[in-house]
């Protein structure tokens, strides 16, 4: 675990990222991000297509309706590509699992006072579909998508939202945890005082240090100590 020892101040949330962070995505983006491409019209093999799948890779965790615009310029294609995205990730979410602790880790989170949020780029239907899938959906005070909040990441209208919501009382009580690059922007632009990076999903260690993390934890379990500390 690398980062700063915490201050005496108590967290009061912790804003937690959905696929990658506390659910495994076993790769589960990239094959619905395959068939979202090829709704698109985006060539299987060949540079356009591997400079899609960069793109996408580099920018994990944003929304995915607004990637897809970026990446296609066009309003039509980006909304097929979306609903193909969506419609594919649907089916797959039916086999998602929970990173290993992850569930336990929420639970001491909340035992100890802890609000918890779960934050996603997904729609709130893509969502829900996930959270009912690993029988998720009470286990935390809150789930945002970017339909919820305005902006999805790298803004930091989803953690902000869930302080507003929750009722936190400032902003150095947040902690926000997620697996790429998209997520330590969001936390940071929020100004929380914990944003962590784990080092199970889409970006190393490397991506999270350098986007700005605060701390780099293997996964939540760990999140949840450091929090707890």
């Amino acid at each position: 675990m690398k980062g700063e020892p915490l201050s005496e101040k108590q967290i009061e949330l912790a804003v937690l990222d959905m696929a990658g962070t506390t659910i495994a995505d076993d790769g589960l983006v990239l094959r619905a991000f395959a068939a979202a491409a090829t709704a698109a019209g985006i060539p299987a093999t060949g540079p356009e297509r591997e400079a899609a799948d960069r793109y996408v890779t580099d920018t994990m965790g944003q929304s995915k309706i607004t990637v897809f615009r970026d990446l296609l310029g066009d309003e039509d294609r980006a909304q097929r590509a979306n609903h193909a995205f969506e419609t594919a990730y649907e089916e797959f979410a039916a086999t998602a699992r929970p990173i290993p602790g992850a569930a336990e880790a929420i639970t001491r989170l909340r035992a100890a006072g802890v609000r918890v949020a779960f934050t996603t780029g997904f729609s709130p239907r893509t969502r829900d579909r996930l959270l009912d899938a690993v029988g998720w959906r009470d286990l935390a005070d809150l789930a945002l998508s970017p339909a919820d909040a305005g902006r999805g990441r790298p803004y930091p209208d989803l953690v902000l939202t869930a302080v507003l919501r929750l009722r936190i009382d400032a902003m150095d009580r947040v902690a926000v945890l997620g697996d790429t690059a998209s997520d330590i922007g969001t936390g940071l632009a929020a100004g929380a005082r914990i944003v962590a990076g784990a080092r199970t999903g889409a970006h190393t260690e490397q991506q999270l240090l350098a986007a700005g993390a605060t701390h780099v934890v293997p996964s939540v379990v760990e999140f949840a100590e450091l929090v707890l500390a």
